[in-house]
This record gives C-alpha cells, sequence and structure tokens, in this order.
C-alpha cells in the first residue's frame, strides 16, 4: 500500500519499488519521471523545465531532437529489427565502414557491443588475446565500466565492492596536476618504471585520453604520445577508452585526436549513437584484425551488431558530419571555457576550471590555496549528500541539470546547445555556487 503523503507520481512510485536504482543505495533512490525532451531541454511529470547541461550521463551529444536517427531506428525495425551476428546488414556493414574514416589513423575493423563496458570488456580480451600476455596497467582515478573485466581495471572506489576482480588488473597513477603531489608527465615516468618492472606480462595500457567521471582530467599535450611510445616499448599496446570523450565532445571527433595519437584499440559508446540506441564498438588497428583470421576471436553474444542500434549509430555520424557539429563544438566550447573561467573567478570556492571544447569541468574546494576538497574519493560509495551534490541539487532547482562526481562538476551539455542557452545555465550555477562560497573553511 503506499504512502498517502507520497508525493511521487504513480510511475516514480512503480519504478520505486520494482526497479533497482544503478550505483545506489536503495533507500535513497529516488527516480523523477521523465515525459519530454527536446534539443537541450527535459521536462519532469511536474512540468518542470530543465537545461541538459550534462548531456545526461554524458551521452546525449546530439540532444533529444535528432530526427534523422529517431527515422532511422523506426525504418530499421519495420524492416530487419533483428538477425543472428552470423548475417549481416547494411547498417552494420556501414557503420563499421564509417568508423573507419572518422575514427584516427587506420583503424579499421569493429566489434559491435550494447555498452562502453561491454566494448572496454573485448578490448581487454582481445588485446590478451593478441599479445599473449595477461596483465592491464590502467590509472586510479578512471572508469572503464561495471562487468567483471571492465571493473577490475577502473580505479575509482566503485570497483571496491568487486575485488578481487580478474586477475592481472594494475592501477597506475594519473595526469592529475590540481590535486597530486606528482606531476602529470612524472606519472609516466612512473608508469615507464612500472612496466619494467612487470617484465614482458602486460597486454596493454588503458586509458582515458581525458579522464571523465573521475574529473575531467586534461593532460598534457605531449603526455598521450609519450605514453604510447612508453607501452610499445615494453610491448604493450595501448587502448584508448573514449566512450565519454568521443564524438566531438572534446571540439574533435575523439580524445586521442585532441594529442595527434592512434591508438592499437580504441573503445566507444555513448555518442557513437547519442544515446538514442545502446552500441558499444571496439576497433582495432588491421595488425590486431590479421591476427584472428587464423587465430579464434573467442567473443561474442547475441546482440552484438544489433541492427537497429547500427542503424542508429550510422544516422548519428552522419549527423554530426552534415550539421558540422564537431567543428561547432570546438567553437560553442571556447564560450563555454570562458564563460566557466568567469565563474571560477568569481566564485572562490572554484578551484579549478578545466576542460576541452563540451567536456569541462569545475572543481570545488574548501580553501583554495591548500586545494581542500568537498568531496573525497569514498564519498562515491557512501551514503548521504556533500557540498558538492547540494551545489547540483540547487542548479536543479534553479533549471540546470548538472551532473557531479566526487569533487567536480561536470559539464558536458549537447553539441546542439547555443550560447545564450549556456549563458542560462550559467546563471544557474552562479547561484548555486553561492552554496560552496559559504561552506568554505575561514
Amino acid at each position: 500500500m503506499s504512502d498517502p503523503t507520497d508525493d511521487r507520481t504513480e510511475i516514480e512510485r512503480i519504478d520505486k519499488e520494482h526497479v533497482f536504482g544503478t550505483w545506489s543505495y536503495q533507500s535513497e533512490v529516488d527516480p523523477t519521471q521523465i515525459v519530454d525532451a527536446d534539443g537541450v531541454r527535459f521536462t519532469d511529470a511536474a512540468g518542470n523545465d530543465f537545461i541538459d547541461f550534462s548531456g545526461q550521463l554524458m551521452c546525449s551529444n546530439l540532444g533529444h531532437a535528432a530526427d534523422r536517427v529517431s527515422e532511422a531506428i523506426a525504418d530499421q525495425a519495420d524492416s530487419v529489427p533483428y538477425v543472428a551476428p552470423n548475417y549481416t546488414t547494411e547498417a552494420r556493414a556501414r557503420l563499421g565502414e564509417k568508423l573507419a574514416e572518422v575514427t584516427p589513423g587506420d583503424l579499421t575493423k569493429t566489434f559491435f557491443s550494447t555498452s562502453g563496458t561491454e566494448a572496454v570488456e573485448a578490448a581487454i580480451k582481445i588485446a590478451k588475446f593478441y599479445t599473449g600476455k595477461d596483465k592491464i596497467v590502467s590509472r586510479y582515478r578512471s572508469y572503464h565500466g561495471a562487468t567483471y573485466g571492465s571493473i577490475s581495471v577502473t580505479g575509482d572506489p566503485r570497483r571496491l565492492a568487486a575485488e578481487p576482480g580478474i586477475p592481472g588488473a594494475i592501477k597506475a597513477p594519473d595526469p592529475y596536476a590540481y590535486g597530486s603531489t606528482m606531476d602529470p608527465m612524472e606519472s609516466l615516468e612512473y608508469i615507464d618504471e612500472m612496466l619494467m618492472l612487470e617484465g614482458d606480462t602486460v597486454a596493454a595500457v588503458l586509458v582515458e585520453p581525458i579522464v571523465g567521471s573521475n574529473g575531467i582530467l586534461v593532460p598534457p599535450e605531449e603526455y598521450l604520445p609519450r605514453l604510447k611510445e612508453i607501452a610499445h616499448d615494453h610491448g604493450a599496446l595501448l587502448i584508448c577508452d573514449e566512450v565519454m570523450a568521443g564524438f566531438g565532445r572534446t571540439g574533435e571527433w575523439f580524445g586521442s585526436d585532441v594529442f595527434g595519437v592512434t591508438p592499437d584499440i580504441m573503445t566507444m559508446a555513448k555518442g557513437l549513437t547519442g544515446a538514442y540506441q545502446p552500441l558499444g564498438a571496439t576497433i582495432v588497428t588491421p595488425e590486431i584484425a590479421a591476427h584472428f583470421e587464423d587465430n579464434m576471436l573467442t567473443h561474442g553474444h547475441t546482440y552484438a551488431g544489433h541492427p537497429v542500434a547500427c542503424a542508429a549509430g550510422l544516422a548519428a555520424i552522419e549527423t554530426y558530419q552534415e550539421e558540422n557539429l564537431i567543428e561547432r563544438a570546438s567553437e560553442t566550447g571556447e564560450y563555454l571555457g570562458e564563460q566557466l573561467e568567469e565563474l571560477a573567478d568569481a566564485h572562490p570556492s572554484v578551484g579549478e576550471a578545466r576542460g576541452v571544447g563540451l567536456f569541462r569541468g569545475l572543481e570545488l574546494t574548501k580553501h583554495s590555496e591548500e586545494r581542500v576538497p568537498f568531496g573525497e574519493r569514498e564519498d562515491k560509495v557512501g551514503k548521504g549528500s556533500t557540498v558538492v551534490d547540494e551545489v547540483a541539487a540547487a542548479a536543479y532547482e534553479n533549471g540546470t541539470y548538472v551532473a557531479n562526481m566526487i569533487n567536480t562538476l561536470i559539464i558536458a551539455p549537447p553539441l546542439t546547445i547555443t550560447e545564450s542557452e549556456i549563458d542560462e545555465a550559467i546563471t544557474s550555477l552562479d547561484a548555486a555556487l553561492e552554496i560552496s562560497d559559504d561552506a568554505m573553511i575561514a
């Protein structure tokens, strides 16, 4: 029997009772019913309208009105909604061809899955099969997914409940200039020594070119090229997880493009379809692809290359190209960066504004000189709320949805956002940041 004082909608009550919330204590789950979405805005059941300043989970790159993608989904579902992976469709073949076109360098052959976590899972297995080695080096401030392989190579505290996880997952330091005692380039020397001490046992080094949900960490320009050299010097591959940074988010097609690097293996999801369908992809170089001509690729699943999802992916990439959204993200991203810098100057609790393109973060601090964070890593798996949560909640009350992870507000709006919509969201954040300003250490 429902509580008569419960002001949830019927759908919210049903969802609360029958559906698990993700990454949460179920007692704290409070789902909000969304009834409409258009452009960069979405509307809840109470009629409240919000600017989507984080692209939901940093995935709605095309916003909520990509008609070409919606039509492609409907057309494919009407013609061939599903075939087993041993068959193909035009959508799957054309999307594979298109990814070879837009990804950096000579990346050429793709395995399709249904999510970023599955794309990483495929990358781990492919790297191990190809090299004959067992270990994967990743970094502490990272998120690579929720399955046992991908959560094992994840660095943030969400991995702890799943440990020991798969064997051979080793963590390295991050290029985190603001919150670490180690210089970003010094962290490379650390990885170099790690690989030397591990001997010839490491299959790959796995990184987000620009760290996403663990703080929007942008390394120095020379970091990723040097990391690839280090990996290759020790007989390891470089895997770039582009699940969050890909498809225009950085003002380039991929985060790797920002640094002029072609990884050996790249993983994708989220912006691949603009989140209109669940689709992941793992693309490899010709050398790695050739290995599996006469060595079995012992990996697969029922929905590999799902026709409807692939149709959405193909239409999404065509939309990015025809509407020049990658270039637009670069230009609009410069404006966003300027506005966030002004916001940081106006609020002492903003320790650092960082990012590229439309992939930005505001890191908050209790004490700007000593860089004391409001949120700690353990808060990601703890109960209750932090000051950073309160700032995000206040922005939401002001009509702007912004995601926050640990100590950083993550700003990753749809690539279609306008300068006036950015101004509107910045006004909401400006008011919300008074909360963190007031909570600073005197």
